[in-house]
């Protein structure tokens, strides 16, 4: 299960965020970490509701059971990622730096806003992050060039109506002409709920674990 948290910082935005340690946790051994980012349904300062979406979903409805640390920070009510971009920085800073956290597999995901805000926080410091997966989110089409580091595996539902599946499209699409490697998962007869998908996909999940970095200071 997870458990509610509050970051403390002076100088940022204080998150309320959920965390998941894997079963039989050691802080003796090191961890990859999946940051996730939630959707403007899960905003506010009710926690638990970020656990609507995403892996957080299926550990807490399904017990659910993953071989990572995951943290999920919850955005204020009306506000989105990319006003945080720095704090979001800095908690994963201080994530890295208080739990047994592999740098060399530090990933990045979300869904809807959160999925924007992947595309976004990846695009501020793309050296930060092994691979990212953007769910049903858009991105700057002409700053693409940012990510031609970092692989990237998009997921979209082509009856999208909210964010509609060319955002993700126009994405991929920049980042590969640029010379990146992103990959994007179109799911047929999909609305906008694509993590129905994105987050009970073995092969997703095993597509983003399967990739490390360079470790660079933090």
């Amino acid at each position: 299960m997870y458990t509610k948290h509050q970051w403390q910082s002076n100088h940022h935005f204080n998150f309320r965020y959920l965390q998941y340690l894997p079963k039989d946790f050691d802080d003796s051994k090191k961890y990859p970490l999946v940051l996730f980012l939630h959707g403007a349904g899960e905003w506010g300062d009710d926690l638990d509701q970020v656990a609507n979406l995403g892996y957080m979903r299926y550990i807490r409805d399904e017990g659910k059971e993953y071989p990572f640390i995951m943290i999920a920070p919850q955005c204020p009510r009306s506000q989105y990622w990319a006003c945080y971009t720095e704090s979001l920085l800095a908690f994963l800073d201080e994530i890295c730096k208080t739990l047994p956290v592999d740098l060399n597999r530090v990933y990045l995901t979300g869904a809807s806003m959160g999925g924007t805000g992947t595309w976004m926080l990846a695009m501020a410091a793309p050296e930060r992050f092994a691979a990212i997966m953007p769910v049903c989110g858009t991105g700057i089409y002409w700053f693409g060039e940012a990510l031609i580091d970092v692989p990237v595996y998009a997921v979209h539902g082509d009856k999208d109506d909210i964010v509609l599946v060319e955002e993700s499209i126009n994405m991929v699409e920049s980042v590969n002409r640029r010379g990146g490697n992103a990959k994007l998962k179109i799911i047929e007869g999909c609305d906008h709920a694509a993590w129905l998908h994105a987050y009970t996909s073995d092969e997703l999940l095993s597509w983003l674990l399967s990739h490390k970095r360079k470790q660079k200071t933090l």
